[in-house]
């Protein structure tokens, strides 16, 4: 079969790994990306000299493409975009705005710009600006979140825009994956299950965290700041509910919330920290290779559309 995004990019598969902060590192990029998808760097609130480091470890550890995702809230995205110009890679996603103003520059020096995006009005924004994809991102992620789920928000993107759209939020297995080029997307983003990976290197309890998860365990909070997150329930989330009974004033969150995405992902402070990890972390079953994980994504998949393609309504 034909797809848009491996052509596009000239990638085996047509499966993004999820740019998550500080668990997106070289190791997980290359190991995603030599085993046939692309795999991403998460520059997160990293200054620039972190994300050059990153890409020129990752690019010893591949000869495959692999991309690097640009948080637009960063204070540091100016220095981010200036290293990307001077070490140039296949891909840029980006997230949380409107990437707009540093479009030609990535552009001009061969990087194809691909935004997540949380409604049909940016996409097509997106498209007029010069995208050369879009993530369609659903509610159901972890991470930063918006509004509308994956099923309702893939194919009204897909109705809005020409360019190929990558369907990401609440997909972890083959079925997700199947059910993604149903709604008409061109490939998906995955970012949870990777998190279980043997490559990705999380401290042990965040992978524990996510593995032993239920599926009503991932939840969202802070959403009265208009920057709301879904992880898992710990006594931080507990925290942010109480900050919520109490509309507390938005600079408590802030407060709250410093450093505890890196107390959960380095220290492995599970419980105070900020265990960021989509609603399909209740189907993470173990934990595998990176190459594991692709081959049972695809086989997956293709399962699925054999035993579909005999249905007859």
């Amino acid at each position: 079969m034909e797809n848009r995004i491996c052509e596009l990019l000239q990638i085996k598969y047509p499966i993004f790994q999820g740019g998550m902060a500080w668990v997106s590192t070289a190791e997980l990029a290359s190991a995603v990306s030599n085993a046939g998808g692309l795999g991403i760097i998460a520059a997160g609130n990293a200054p620039g000299e972190w994300v050059e480091e990153q890409i020129q470890k990752a690019k010893e550890m591949t000869q495959k493409p692999f991309g690097v995702n640009v948080m637009l809230m960063s204070p540091f995205v100016e220095d981010v975009i200036t290293v990307l110009e001077k070490n140039p890679v296949a891909v840029v996603t980006t997230g949380a705005g409107n990437p707009g103003k540093y479009m030609e520059r990535l552009k001009a020096v061969g990087t194809k710009v691909i935004p997540v995006v949380p409604s049909v009005a940016l996409a097509k924004k997106m498209e007029k600006e010069g995208a050369s994809a879009v993530v369609a991102e659903g509610t159901e992620s972890g991470g930063h979140v918006g509004e509308l789920t994956t099923m309702a928000l893939v194919p009204q993107v897909v109705d809005a825009v020409s360019i190929p759209v990558l369907a990401a939020g609440g997909i972890a297995d083959g079925r997700g994956m199947a059910a993604a080029f149903a709604l008409g997307a061109d490939g998906v983003q995955i970012g949870t299950r990777f998190i279980c990976s043997t490559e990705c290197t999380v401290h042990e309890n965040y992978k524990q965290a996510v593995e032993k998860a239920k599926d009503r365990d991932a939840v969202v909070s802070g959403r009265r700041t208009g920057h709301p997150v879904r992880s898992l329930k710990n006594k931080l989330t507990k925290e942010f509910e109480k900050l919520d009974q109490e509309m507390a004033d938005i600079s408590c969150y802030d407060k709250a919330g410093a450093g505890k995405l890196q107390a959960a992902v380095v220290e492995g402070d599970i419980q105070n920290g900020s265990v960021m990890a989509g609603q399909i972390a209740g189907l993470v079953n173990g934990i595998k290779s990176v190459e594991e994980i692709m081959q049972d994504l695809v086989s997956g998949c293709n399962q699925i559309n054999q035993r579909i393609g005999g249905i007859k309504l």
